[in-house]
């Protein structure tokens, strides 16, 4: 049974990347991982850092930080791999670590200035203001959409 106040909420898995909270909707998360050995695919675009076997299937993992044109770092204790589906496919997304899992209320969210989205930055789907605190929220089908990332990057 779905409640009012259910339905203007959004309940989101909360990471850092490059000192900035990120949030995705925790019903495309499945797992949260701790950093693994990954295998490197010849080939591939820059941020896709190779596959990891899990649990018998081959997921693709995402440089999330390459993704989003920001400085690489050194994996540390904290650093994850949030697991999330992308289309059919379930994808890895290596983060620097994961906060929390949150309640926001939906007028808590607003979308992102024109200002900040071009064609880089079209995977924003909002920022939900929190206090004093500020989440951007992630449009995951753009984030991996391999169309858009073939625009994304022949626009760079």
């Amino acid at each position: 049974m779905t409640t009012k106040d259910q339905l203007s909420e959004e309940q989101l898995v909360v990471f850092e990347l490059a000192g900035e909270s990120y949030g995705v909707e925790i019903s495309r998360v499945q797992e949260i991982d701790r950093m693994q050995q990954i295998t490197v695919v010849p080939r591939t675009p820059a941020f896709v850092e190779g596959v990891i076997n899990l649990r018998g299937r081959i997921t693709p993992v995402v440089d999330t930080r390459t993704r989003f044109g920001l400085p690489k770092a050194e994996v540390t204790p904290l650093t994850r791999i949030v697991v999330v589906k992308a289309g059919e496919e379930w994808v890895g997304l290596v983060v620097d670590a994961v906060s929390e899992v949150l309640r926001i209320p939906v007028d808590s969210i607003e979308p992102p200035s024109a200002m900040v989205t071009t064609a880089d930055s079209a995977y924003l789907r909002g920022i939900a203001k929190l206090d004093q605190r500020l989440i951007i929220l992630l449009d995951l089908d753009r984030v991996l959409d391999k169309e858009f990332q073939i625009t994304a990057m022949a626009v760079a």
